[in-house]
């Protein structure tokens, strides 16, 4: 049999993507050609190949970046619904996870509009003096967000209002804003991190250990004036890059690793570890949320973006998750960041598959067979089968597994941050 080479495709013409492809000495397949290997795809170019009408099938050969429905978590309104259902669920339960106080709150107070117009009027009267984030459900890079404090200021959404009856109107949630967040040197921020999810069923995730908190260039206040100042506000680097202070040298990002020593240095080990691992609850159960409604489709994987914020009481709470995090270079770090990235996903899901193959061999399935191994900058957050071996042998001795479930892998030197109790190497 002739030996085979591996082909790859890409819709999004990104250097990470394009030299990390070209590095493994994999070939690139022609745009109109459907023998490719690895697909590197648009979210729209996935629907195309999902949708039924296309004629589109995949083979046991060919593994692509998205989930088709991975919008179940990605659109802010379908990700605020299904949260709200999976923690209504679990609430239900007398055996569940004993963190589970912990995570009722994963996100702010959200209502979707037009549809929840009364429910959110109902809630602004009870705290008249808070402050609501709206951002429309799917767009991304901070595109048609605006903060309001009045009800007046959304007329237009009630659901009586002219504008609420047309159709195909752009939907928005309304999020309770965290008027308290962190602040280091008087600066809002967030954390986007990288999670790369090669099955939901059963579920098995991976933390990249680069991630990075993004930051304000202007110092932030509550003050009504500056209420539509998007560089108090609003952290993403889409916007922060058009302030007259921001610093293409650093791009306003600062290492995980940084911001957990600054943390720890401020409020102690013990009081980061347990911001940390809350994080690391938040991430695991927002994808148990999606779980059961998100279809496996055993040629995919994904690599998704979340965004979290930590309040001046150190909890965490989940802004949203992105299905396309940028790709796109601001400056020297953050070019290596992506470039491992991306060679660290294919080394999970193609593990390492030469550029020539001696023979045809299935690429589905590579990435899930036994257990989940750490590799490059990923680790271990979550592995289903590996949890649940745990849970039953807690069952059968419930003392020895008490010791074991507290033991945590890896060491401070290996990683930003201390690995939860639910990682398992």
């Amino acid at each position: 049999q002739m030996p085979y080479k591996l082909k790859w495709k890409t819709d999004l013409e990104k250097g990470v993507v394009t030299i990390n492809f070209e590095r493994r000495g994999w070939q690139r397949a022609n745009d109109n050609d459907s023998d490719w290997n690895i697909y590197w795809a648009s979210v729209n170019t996935v629907k195309q190949i999902f949708n039924p009408d296309s004629g589109y099938r995949l083979n046991d050969m060919q593994i692509l970046n998205h989930y088709p429905n991975h919008y179940e978590l990605t659109r802010k309104d379908l990700m605020v619904k299904n949260i709200k259902r999976y923690l209504k669920e679990i609430s239900k339960d007398k055996d569940a996870n004993a963190n589970i106080a912990s995570i009722l709150e994963l996100v702010p107070v959200t209502y979707l509009l037009p549809a929840d117009y009364t429910l959110f009027v109902e809630e602004f009267r009870r705290n008249p003096n808070a402050m609501w984030i709206m951002k429309p459900t799917s767009r991304s890079q901070g595109k048609g967000i605006f903060i309001i404090n009045k009800l007046a200021q959304i007329k237009k959404w009630s659901t009586q209002s002219k504008w609420a009856q047309m159709p195909l109107k752009e939907a928005y949630v309304i999020s309770r804003y965290i008027e308290n967040p962190l602040l280091i040197g008087g600066k809002k921020f967030d954390l986007r991190l990288y999670i790369l999810v090669t099955s939901y069923r059963p579920l098995r995730v991976y933390q990249y250990i680069h991630g990075f908190a993004r930051f304000c260039n202007v110092k932030y206040t509550t003050d009504t004036d500056d209420i539509d100042n998007p560089y108090v506000h609003l952290t993403n680097v889409a916007i922060q890059k058009h302030n007259e202070e921001y610093n293409s040298k650093h791009g306003g990002k600062w290492h995980i690793r940084n911001l957990r020593l600054y943390i720890e240095s401020v409020y102690g080990l013990e009081a980061s570890n347990k911001l940390f691992q809350g994080i690391d609850l938040l991430i695991i159960h927002s994808l148990k949320a999606v779980q059961n409604v998100m279809i496996n489709d055993r040629h995919c994987f994904e690599c998704y973006g979340y965004d979290v914020l930590i309040d001046d009481n150190l909890k965490p709470w989940l802004v949203e998750v992105n299905a396309s995090p940028s790709l796109t270079t601001t400056t020297e770090d953050d070019r290596i960041l992506k470039l491992s990235l991306l060679r660290d996903i294919y080394n999970i899901v193609a593990c390492n598959i030469p550029s020539v193959l001696p023979e045809v061999k299935p690429l589905v399935g590579v990435s899930i067979q036994g257990p989940c191994q750490a590799s490059g900058g990923f680790y271990v957050l979550y592995d289903e089968i590996a949890e649940n071996a745990v849970a039953q042998g807690k069952d059968e001795d419930d003392d020895r597994n008490r010791k074991r479930a507290g033991t945590v892998s890896g060491s401070r030197n290996d990683l930003p941050r201390m690995a939860s109790k639910t990682e398992w190497r």
